[in-house]
């Protein structure tokens, strides 16, 4: 299984994940870490510039959001679970869609996150964005 983490130098957290310079990649089995990669963001809005993409939120721009998240759907296709500081709520409603599993958390290191995932010790312990600030 691959866990994704969205992190600017791959230690730490970012805690806005359409911002975040790159996600770490943690390949787990069998409760241990196997193979951590990084991998720059290229694909998020942000990321391309795109600054207005989610500053639209209401339902008549639900085709749209969608649409602009298929770079990140696409980029993340192999990770099942995505632990993260901070997205949109429509992004956790895509992703879910997608199959992902979604942890939202003040956790600020990477690595740590993903051990207390494994032991079966990490929660959602924070809602998601309605808007970015």
């Amino acid at each position: 299984m691959k866990i994704a983490i969205p992190s600017d130098e791959g230690t730490y957290l970012s805690q806005h994940f359409g911002k975040t310079l790159g996600f770490t990649i943690f390949e787990v089995d069998n409760g241990h870490i196997l193979k951590q990669e990084y991998r720059a963001n290229s694909f998020t809005g942000h990321a391309m510039g795109q600054h207005q993409e989610h500053q639209h939120h209401g339902p008549e721009h639900k085709e749209h959001a969608q649409h602009s998240h298929n770079r990140i759907l696409n980029a993340l296709h192999d990770c099942e679970v995505i632990i993260a500081g901070g997205m949109g709520r429509r992004l956790v409603d895509d992703l879910t869609e997608s199959g992902k599993r979604i942890i939202l958390t003040t956790q600020l290191e990477t690595r740590k996150a993903v051990e207390l995932f494994l032991a079966d010790e990490l929660k959602s312990d924070k809602d998601s964005c309605s808007q970015h600030k």
